[in-house]
């Protein structure tokens, strides 16, 4: 793996290993994106009600690079008319197409099925390059699937050394579902570990580094969020080390399903 690495998605196109989130990411977002892109990021992950897509596409404008070098991931919500949804986050951005849109979460009663019919009209009108899904279950996806015939490419769910499932990697992978995860950092909750300090001075990282670089070696797509420009550049520095099997499987124990949102993540 390096900077430029990409992971190819099932219907051809390919989609960065590593991208920004940009939850909360209000104050100086259009700075701290143009600061990523000049890092090498190329990625950019937002919604709605995170408040950073005008940023967002300020950025990416004042950047200067060719859209088609910068793959952006946007969502619908649960209580959203998918067309119109898709149309506002465009017209926000400033931009003529997503190249993944993902239902943010599933309805609170099924899995979403009218939502997913309108991402798949966003796609045939031209408007989303790829469709997905976020906080799905591995239940829940077989019903959406088996509802339309249309398997999502992507699932975004929380995902970090302290809250992860193997189930359900190994199901996305029987089915060539990508999982993009968010919150890979705890959200600074979890980094105090004396586990994962212990790794990092074993190789002179820090735990930041060795839990994105756990998250790319187990083909995990993380979107760890930052808007200094030191953690941004800290967070992309991941193609100059690897980890050992046993570092790999020594975080793979710290599993607690722990979840930074505070509720226990629907793997199932």
């Amino acid at each position: 793996m390096d900077p430029q690495s990409t992971i190819r998605l099932r219907t051809g196109h390919d989609m960065p290993r590593l991208g920004l989130g940009t939850w909360q990411l209000t104050d100086g977002t259009a700075g701290a994106i143009e600061e990523a892109l000049r890092i090498g990021y190329r990625m950019f992950d937002t919604a709605v009600d995170y408040g950073s897509q005008a940023g967002l596409g300020m950025g990416l404008q004042r950047s200067g690079i060719e859209r088609g070098d910068i793959y952006i991931v946007t969502k619908i919500e649960e209580d959203d008319t998918p067309l119109d949804a898709v149309r506002r986050d465009l017209d926000e951005l400033g931009l003529d197409y997503a190249n993944l849109t993902l239902i943010h979460r599933p309805p609170e009663n099924g899995a979403g099925e009218a939502l997913w019919e309108g991402l798949i009209r966003a796609r045939e009108d031209g408007l989303v390059r790829d469709i997905g899904v976020s906080n799905y279950s591995s239940d829940m996806l077989d019903t959406l699937a088996a509802a339309t015939g249309e398997t999502p490419v992507v699932n975004q769910i929380e995902w970090s050394p302290f809250g992860h499932s193997d189930v359900l990697q190994d199901h996305h992978r029987a089915r060539n579902i990508v999982l993009m995860g968010y919150s890979p950092l705890t959200r600074g909750e979890r980094l105090d570990d004396p586990q994962l300090h212990d790794i990092a001075a074993q190789h002179q990282r820090t735990p930041a580094q060795i839990i994105l670089r756990w998250n790319l070696q187990r083909g995990i797509v993380p979107l760890p969020k930052a808007n200094q420009t030191s953690h941004i550049e800290e967070n992309f520095a991941l193609y100059d080390f690897s980890l050992s099997d046993d570092d790999m499987q020594r975080i793979d124990r710290m599993n607690e399903m722990w979840s930074a949102l505070g509720s226990s993540v629907a793997y199932a």
